[in-house]
């Protein structure tokens, strides 16, 4: 299925491929401040549809992800880095896909905070 997201103005907006089956609550220093729900998938089913320029990137502790935001009104809609075989991925934040019904999405725990 494909979903479109984006910041909260609109100046980041993306497309994305595939089946949302559960999504993903982290507990480290960034994405429980940002309150994200992240969805995985390959970078190639993820297409930025807006301006790159618009979207700034944010990386912390080991940077290896690069956290996209909107310079406008500051949502985190997506991040972008690679899985633990080196294939490139989307963390795709849910709460940013238009017309989601987020209560259908399970959502996994996750413990960064320990990474």
């Amino acid at each position: 299925m494909k979903y479109v997201g984006s910041c909260h103005c609109g100046k980041v907006k993306y497309e994305v491929e595939g089946t949302i089956d559960s999504a993903m609550a982290c507990n480290c220093s960034m994405c429980q401040r940002k309150g994200s729900l992240l969805w995985f998938v390959p970078r190639a089913n993820f297409s930025l549809v807006s301006n790159d320029a618009n979207a700034g990137t944010y990386t912390f502790s080991k940077h290896v992800i690069k956290h996209r935001f909107c310079h406008t009104c500051g949502i985190h809609p997506y991040a972008e880095g690679v899985d633990p075989q080196g294939k490139a991925m989307a963390a795709i934040n849910v709460r940013c896909i238009e017309n989601i019904d987020l209560a259908s999405v399970p959502v996994k725990q996750f413990n960064g905070r320990s990474k």
